[in-house]
């Protein structure tokens, strides 16, 4: 009986662990450094938005120098594992400084932590999010990418508890000035320990070797997804699929972190209820979709998939803009969106960086990476000007214009698709331990 090409779960999880410490790190950045910034250094509202904002604009222009430099490295333990291992040590070594100046009141010093970390993380992202499709078959990255978001839900949630148990509520008003230093402690063993689990178990080079080789004897399958030798250029087919690809991904970006950036003051302003047991719901819902859609997509195709994620969001941001207060109904409709978003967010980078052969992935990633900073980076501006000059009932409207433009464009997309499994031929080709 012919064995069926098939994922090898325990070594994405392992590869995933890098994805883990890096969401572990954004976790605790998007939510104590604003904690720092106005309670210990008195900084206003608005410069605290652009200070966090800084990451990325620093993504937009690291990320996809890193991830060509990673393509072009070679070294005993591979192209990504050298970046990973210098990024997360000189992070951990600068992260120290942190907790260090916030508790002696040195804000030159904070900033100049914050800049050192925030460029050592950026010098490793894409390298890291390439080491998945370097040691995976093309045909299952979909469901490799899903195990990937996983980790990253399980680091971001790593750090959520941690700061539960070791901060106390910050109430306006009071001085709010805890210690931080245990926080920092249990983000940087989180990290440590991630990427020395990473190092010890997964072998880069023969991984890629052997991936490398699987995808050769796909065949018919590797020539339509991959026409360009490394650092050849692509068709002019292929390069037009790559332009749909993005302006996709840049606009369901706009349109969902719309949403995840604008909904806090819309629900209380519109809905007059909670936030943020709508938007667990949300982020659950595509938690648990995250597996199953990786499966999906081997069966009918990234495209397809993705298709029915956007039309799943979209409608789901039509119809929450109908509400005017907090029902049970709402929730159907957040879980709907949770689950497009795990449609969609599954599928987007693997179409992507199927158009790359195996020595430019790295630099793939980096546009995926900056076309989705890019977005993230002008979305909040956009949505945020008419909520607060036109009013917040554009923040639906104008999320749902976007994701069924992604709609729109993605039915232009003809490569980058995974195709169905060979009946035959693959008996040697199974990668499970």
């Amino acid at each position: 009986m012919q064995t069926p090409l098939k994922l090898n779960y325990r070594r994405t999880f392992l590869v995933g662990l890098a994805f883990m410490s890096i969401s572990a790190f954004w976790q605790m950045y998007d939510n104590v450094i604003p904690l720092i910034l106005k309670y210990t250094f008195s900084i206003d509202d608005t410069l605290i938005g652009v200070v966090m904002a800084m990451d990325n604009v620093l993504a937009l222009v690291l990320l996809p120098v890193f991830g060509r430099l990673s393509d072009k490295t070679r070294t005993r333990i591979g192209r990504r594992m050298p970046y990973i291992l210098v990024g997360t040590a000189v992070a951990l070594a600068c992260l120290v400084l942190l907790p260090a100046a916030q508790a002696a009141g040195n804000l030159p010093l904070f900033f100049v932590g914050l800049g050192l970390v925030l460029v050592a993380m950026a010098t490793y992202r894409s390298p890291a999010v390439a080491l998945m499709p370097d040691v995976t078959p093309k045909p299952l990255r979909s469901q490799g990418n899903a195990v990937i978001n996983l980790m990253g839900a399980v680091g971001g949630m790593l750090m959520l508890l941690a700061m539960q148990l070791m901060l106390p509520a910050a109430v306006s008003g009071q001085d709010y000035r805890p210690n931080y230093a245990p926080l920092f402690l249990t983000l940087g063993i989180v990290m440590a320990v991630c990427v020395a689990v990473l190092l010890a178990t997964i072998r880069e080079v023969p991984l890629a070797a052997e991936t490398e080789q699987i995808n050769r004897a796909l065949g018919g399958q590797e020539a339509q997804a991959a026409p360009a030798a490394a650092g050849g250029s692509l068709s002019k087919a292929h390069r037009r699929s790559l332009w749909f690809i993005l302006a996709s991904v840049a606009l369901w970006f706009f349109g969902y972190n719309a949403v995840t950036s604008g909904f806090s003051r819309y629900a209380t302003e519109v809905l007059g209820g909670s936030f943020s047991m709508i938007l667990m719901v949300c982020t659950a819902a595509a938690i648990v979709s995250y597996i199953p859609v990786g499966i999906i997509a081997s069966r009918i195709g990234r495209k397809k998939t993705i298709l029915i994620g956007v039309a799943l969001l979209g409608s789901a941001f039509l119809a929450a803009g109908f509400f005017r207060s907090v029902t049970a109904v709402i929730y159907i409709f957040f879980i709907m969106a949770g689950m497009g978003w795990a449609f969609i967010n599954v599928n987007s980078y693997p179409m992507v960086v199927e158009l790359a052969s195996a020595g430019d992935t790295g630099q793939y990633t980096g546009y995926y990476y900056t076309v989705s900073m890019a977005a993230q980076i002008a979305t909040p501006i956009f949505s945020g000007f008419l909520m607060g000059h036109v009013g917040y009932w554009t923040l639906f409207p104008y999320a749902t214009l976007f994701v069924w433009g992604s709609f729109v464009t993605m039915l232009f997309v003809k490569h980058g698709d995974s195709k169905p499994q060979a009946k035959r031929g693959l008996e040697a080709l199974d990668v499970d331990d």
